[in-house]
């Protein structure tokens, strides 16, 4: 133990020698601060452990503060990272979600315009033959109303030939093109239809008013005429076959008027037929 000893001291005065004056006095301040710690830690005076507490406590403070802005910058970036992969997943969840809505609103579109074209064949293809046309727009003043659709000379359509949405006759084709043709419709001012009133086969004319109806005029008989009165066309003058249903009486509107069976601002399809009923 005694040898052991002096080699270190032998050890250490030959390292003090070989070093400059301010090394040495250097390794001489490390020396004796060590013993000192390690004089301090083997010390169980309450003073000296006080002072051993409170400079752990100051250590971890002084670590604990340093180590809170790291931790908070640390700790935004990693909200913010999550917060903009939230934002891109929503965004492109919210445009899967208007491309569907657009999908489906064409869906619904083309479903529509499906089932008016079915309703418009089915209900006229056992009775004859007739050309489809779409209605390309509706040309309106204060009394005057008429259509313009997407047929014309090249599609064998000619000038007086019946227009009907479903069975219901609506109008006369008046003006031809070659691509396009214009229909006036049975509720503009001009238009007088020779028609026939069931039940009791009463002989009148109906006349448009410029309005979403027509009246009944120059009835040579005193009618007595109620809502279950339907008005067809009779067919004199040549320029409707007969039995085409138009309307029934609506009293309501006013006297002996007649409301259309069709809603003529809500046609989008119609049927263009000669006045035999027969595709020319």
């Amino acid at each position: 133990m005694a040898s052991s000893r002096d080699d270190f001291v032998i050890a250490v005065r030959s390292a003090f020698l070989k070093k400059s004056n301010k090394q040495q006095f250097s390794l001489l301040a490390l020396i004796l601060f060590s013993i000192f710690l390690i004089f301090l830690s083997n010390l169980n005076y309450v003073g000296i452990k006080y002072i051993k507490i409170g400079v752990n406590e100051a250590t971890y403070r002084l670590s604990s503060m340093v180590s809170y802005p790291e931790k908070k910058i640390n700790d935004s970036l990693r909200f913010l990272s999550e917060y903009f992969n939230v934002y891109k997943e929503n965004q492109n969840l919210k445009n899967q979600i208007d491309k569907l809505n657009s999908k489906k609103l064409n869906y619904i579109f083309l479903e529509n315009e499906n089932k008016k074209l079915k309703e418009l064949i089915g209900e006229n293809i056992y009775n004859s033959e007739g050309i489809i046309s779409k209605v390309l727009i509706g040309k309106e003043g204060k009394y005057l109303k008429s259509i313009i659709l997407n047929k014309g000379s090249r599609d064998g359509i000619t000038k007086g030939m019946v227009v009907l949405e479903k069975n219901y006759l609506i109008g006369q084709i008046i003006e031809v093109n070659y691509t396009t043709s214009r229909a006036i419709l049975i509720s503009d001012l001009n238009s007088n239809i020779p028609v026939v009133l069931e039940p009791g086969s009463f002989q009148s004319i109906l006349s448009g008013t410029g309005k979403d109806y027509g009246k009944i005029k120059y009835s040579k008989n005193k009618l007595i005429l109620d809502e279950k009165t339907i008005v067809y066309t009779s067919g004199s003058g040549g320029n409707f076959r007969a039995g085409l249903p138009i309307g029934k009486i609506n009293n309501n509107l006013e006297t002996f008027a007649v409301e259309f069976f069709s809603d003529l601002s809500q046609i989008t399809y119609v049927i263009i037929q000669s006045i035999e009923g027969q595709k020319e």
